[in-house]
């Protein structure tokens, strides 16, 4: 069901973990940009007519409009069921005590009398938030896009998520009804990479965005790569990735437990197991199997994700060369399980987020820890993070010197000019002082 590879003695690396010997998915963005190409310059083209047609070749389903009716959205959550408004409006009031505390103050420091830098934080302008809408409904990504961008201050937003053919063309009406919770009445039935191409170039119906977030499949993840630089991203959010790090300590119950839940999303999701224990892992396999033939989405999803290149069991000598793994795969989700995991997760350097012990599994961040689920894949943790009101900010530096100020530093920039070679630089401060300008001190 589900691969080993076996890195322990001589097998393990002596110059650092290479990436390419962990579990990866064959079909990578790069390899996906150039399907996603003509769909992302279709929708650039004709717009809402794109859009339309993509529905129903991808969807399944012809709609006459992309915008969603305002007494859709109304409707929506008049009919929700009350537990599951209750668990929304629970994990939307613990994503806000959260992402609350993330917002950042505006700071000024006195460089010197009468020359000050402010770094002032700014939020987008507009942001197009994508949330999934394939295999499975995903209200818990509109609580995770739309709570940071709200508490940062973005006063224009939208949610995209694909058309359903068995809810006349509109967004899973539970979609729909988180978006009346948190107050969002623009909403477009628009899924994949198109998805993203409405919001990077704006359609008769949808004004452009500065900014689009949220997770997605592969498409949605190349379509962003394509297009940043047109419009902003948070991440390359893509198939969902779980890795843990385990020992002898761990309950194989809960383990495989976790590796099948992030299976359960998609056939390219990646479940890994990094363990000390071949007891653990012989364990593991024989829960896998026990617990998979009792749960759903067997075929279509969770056989396909743990047999996949991208799923697999890897065998270490110790938690010092597991620690050295999950660095170099930079997992999107990264369990500890191990003796002293407080200690083991904070020495981990990259992973979109970490769950610490038994009792924090990856299920508990998707939909109500307070953290944010919107997080890195691919290995793309090593250098970016997952959604945060610092996502939908900008800091930008604001410069106020006074005439003595400049004057006490010119001859310093005139230096600098035109040992660069830029006279123009150093003149455009000699001007302010009909072209004498004071010795620096």
């Amino acid at each position: 069901m589900i691969s080993r590879i076996d890195l322990r003695g001589d097998a393990f690396p002596v110059n650092g973990i290479d990436r390419d010997l962990l579990p990866r998915a064959e079909l990578d963005v790069e390899a996906a940009l150039e399907k996603v190409r003509p769909i992302c310059d279709d929708v650039h083209h004709r717009g809402t007519a794109a859009l339309i047609d993509y529905a129903e070749r991808f969807d399944g389903v012809k709609i006459d409009r992309v915008r969603v009716p305002a007494e859709a959205i109304t409707k929506a959550l008049e009919e929700l069921d009350p537990a599951v408004r209750a668990a929304l409006e629970e994990s939307i009031r613990r994503a806000r005590l959260v992402h609350r505390e993330q917002r950042r103050t505006d700071t000024t420091v006195q460089v010197v009398p009468g020359g000050t830098v402010t770094e002032r934080w700014v939020p987008v302008r507009r942001v197009g938030l994508y949330v999934p809408g394939g295999r499975s409904v995903y209200p818990s990504s509109v609580v995770m896009n739309v709570v940071p961008a709200q508490e940062a201050g973005v006063g224009s937003m939208a949610v995209a998520s694909p058309p359903q053919a068995d809810f006349g063309g509109l967004p899973h009406p539970t979609i729909l009804a988180a978006c009346a919770l948190l107050g969002v009445d623009e909403v477009y039935a628009a899924g994949g990479a198109q998805a993203v191409a409405m919001f990077a170039y704006g359609t008769d119906e949808c004004p452009r965005a500065d900014m689009v977030t949220g997770p997605g499949n592969i498409w949605v993840a190349a379509a962003k790569r394509l297009l940043k630089g047109r419009i902003g991203i948070d991440a390359e959010a893509g198939p969902t990735e779980i890795a843990v790090l385990a020992d002898a300590t761990a309950d194989p119950a809960h383990v495989a437990a976790d590796l099948i839940s992030q299976a359960e999303h998609d056939p390219l999701a990646a479940s890994v197991l990094v363990t000390d224990s071949e007891e653990l892992a012989n364990a593991v396999e024989k829960e896998l199997a026990v617990q998979v033939a009792a749960t759903k989405h067997v075929e279509d999803r969770i056989l396909p994700a743990l047999g996949g290149r991208q799923s697999g069991i890897v065998l270490v000598d110790g938690i010092e060369q597991g620690l050295e793994v999950v660095d170099a795969y930079a997992a999107e989700h990264l369990e500890i399980q191990t003796a002293d995991a407080a200690a083991v997760a904070a020495r981990v350097r990259n992973a979109g987020a970490i769950f610490v012990g038994a009792y924090s599994p990856v299920s508990l961040g998707d939909y109500a820890a307070g953290s944010n689920h919107v997080l890195p894949t691919g290995g793309c943790a090593c250098h970016s993070s997952g959604l945060s009101v610092q996502s939908f900010l900008r800091g930008i530096h604001v410069v106020d010197y006074s005439r003595e100020a400049l004057a006490d530093v010119a001859g310093h920039v005139v230096t600098l000019a035109e040992a660069e070679d830029l006279p123009a630089h150093g003149a455009a401060v000699k001007a302010r002082f009909d072209w004498k300008v004071p010795q620096s001190k």
